[in-house]
């Protein structure tokens, strides 16, 4: 299985999982043309994707997920509130998203399913859920929009080998920005985004000892800076004493990371 952060920032999010015979993109927040774009360039047409799974209905994540998977003439799977949202509704074919449990999809000639465990997570969009995504023996974690770290998303979603995790926003750089005090509180509220902390301490929670790769993802642009939330991380990681061995990445907004092996 291999993951690869196509686009992370509140401009727009998306992660291509390539397991085995099978295709899925996690959000498709970009405009189409621009998904096709990044697709295009980790050398995957869009019409070999055979999956869109929507983590929650926000634009940044959900704003081409009907037109992709039309396109693609993929399965959409979405929470049932969503379906009949312009940004969805385009689909040909729509999936109920499960919320709080398992299920399988696969490509047309896949003979090993993946398996994905949604997780509720606080943010202000129902239902907004994180996801473990598990294929032959090896798992990747998705999880941002957390609103505030809980012991419970921990214990569904943890032990990943690599995870991607929401590292948003620096409080001092948001009390000093350019957000006006209705915004900040609602990003910094328990239903809006994590700070670096509270990133660290759903990091220290989430580890265990199959991590080899975390990808630092849903950076603000203007509340935070690469430099502050990978301090925030390798100090957990050094924490934990698993500094030496978890490599720390920076998933981009203007363009994809390199694949990661799972």
């Amino acid at each position: 299985m291999r993951l690869q952060v196509l686009s992370s920032g509140s401009e727009g999010n998306s992660t291509l999982i390539r397991a085995g015979e099978t295709n899925l993109v996690v959000d498709s927040g970009l405009v189409l043309a621009e998904m096709e774009a990044r697709l295009e360039a980790v050398r995957l047409p869009a019409t070999e994707i055979h999956h869109v799974v929507v983590t929650h209905g926000h634009l940044d994540h959900s704003r081409s997920a009907g037109a992709l998977a039309r396109k693609a003439r993929a399965t959409l799977h979405c929470s049932e509130n969503i379906m009949s949202h312009p940004a969805t509704r385009r689909a040909k074919r729509l999936s109920t998203l499960p919320v709080g449990s398992r299920f399988e999809v696969r490509g047309t000639h896949a003979d090993n399913a993946v398996e994905l465990l949604t997780q509720p997570l606080p943010h202000d969009c129902d239902p907004t859920v994180g996801f473990k995504i598990e294929h032959e023996g090896r798992s990747a974690a998705i999880l941002t929009d957390i609103g505030r770290p809980r012991d419970e998303t921990a214990r569904a979603l943890g032990g990943a080998h690599v995870l991607v995790l929401e590292f948003n926003y620096d409080p001092e750089m948001m009390r000093r920005g350019p957000y006006s005090p209705e915004l900040q509180k609602r990003i910094t509220g328990s239903r809006g985004h994590l700070s670096n902390e509270q990133a660290a301490a759903m990091l220290e929670a989430l580890a265990g000892p199959n991590l080899h790769t975390l990808v630092l993802a849903h950076l603000s642009k203007k509340n935070n800076t690469e430099e502050l939330a990978l301090n925030a991380a390798n100090g957990a990681l050094d924490r934990l004493g698993m500094r030496e061995r978890v490599r720390v990445l920076v998933a981009k907004q203007e363009e994809p990371l390199d694949a990661i092996d799972v």
